[in-house]
């Protein structure tokens, strides 16, 4: 989601903008302000980050307001509604990302809308007759596609990838067969779609917005975890977060 917003943000003419895994974050770059994601509100590494980066302003979205992460920050947004039981995040990470983009001022009245159809729509194959998913984007839906394979690793133990779309023919279609699933997130070349296909792959998405194409992975990613006998939220070695002693 921090990958979508930084693309979003920078291609609305807010200025440079860099995502980073909050490990990995540099503490001492010129920036205005830092946002920082996080559900629960607990996780080491954003609570660390806050407290030692050099920044006028600590903003924080989280879905737990009275945690750490929030203490940390000089600003708040909480999206208490959008907290889950699950461990899997599904509805944290897709409502972070529509209030990003409201935000940002995007109209998001028929977006939404479209998503909550797709939670009732019949999936778009049968996820037990597949085994390797790809999932593809350009510009900011390339964070929607790590994310989208993020959750189907997560909740169904699958083999996913995730690529900017126009990488895809440098390497990682050689792995693509009759099994694969290349899932288009947003807007992608259409060459790209047809040379999967030609390798033997099911092609899906390009039609919709990248924020309702990733609700249908998301119930594509729970239906495979039903059909491999898993609960799709309680994945095996996951924890709601990360704490570190």
């Amino acid at each position: 989601m921090a990958q979508a917003f930084a693309a979003l943000r920078e291609g609305a003419g807010h200025g440079e903008t860099d995502a980073f895994p909050a490990s990995e974050a540099p503490l001492f770059r010129p920036y205005d302000a830092v946002v920082a994601i996080s559900r629960s509100g607990t996780t080491t590494e954003v609570v660390r980050y806050l407290r030692e980066v050099r920044a006028p302003r600590r903003i924080a979205i989280v879905g737990v307001p009275d945690s750490p992460v929030a203490e940390a920050a000089d600003q708040v947004v909480t999206l208490g509604f959008a907290d889950e039981r699950s461990v899997v995040q599904t509805r944290f990470a897709t409502s972070a990302l529509a209030f990003v983009r409201a935000w940002l001022g995007e109209d998001l009245a028929r977006v939404i809308a479209q998503a909550e159809s797709m939670l009732t729509e019949p999936l778009p194959l049968d996820p037990s007759a597949h085994d390797h998913y790809v999932s593809l984007g350009t510009g900011w839906s390339v964070g929607i596609a790590n994310e989208a394979a993020l959750k189907l690793r997560e909740a169904a133990q699958a083999w996913t990838e995730s690529y900017p779309a126009m990488e895809f023919r440098h390497g990682p279609i050689s792995v693509v067969r009759p099994g694969s699933v290349v899932w288009a997130l947003g807007s992608v070349d259409a060459g790209v779609l047809e040379d999967a296909r030609a390798a033997g792959a099911t092609v899906l998405g390009g039609e919709l917005d990248p924020m309702v194409e990733l609700v249908r992975v998301q119930r594509v990613a729970a239906a495979l975890a039903r059909a491999r006998g898993l609960d799709p939220d309680h994945p095996r070695n996951l924890t709601r977060s990360v704490v570190l002693s």
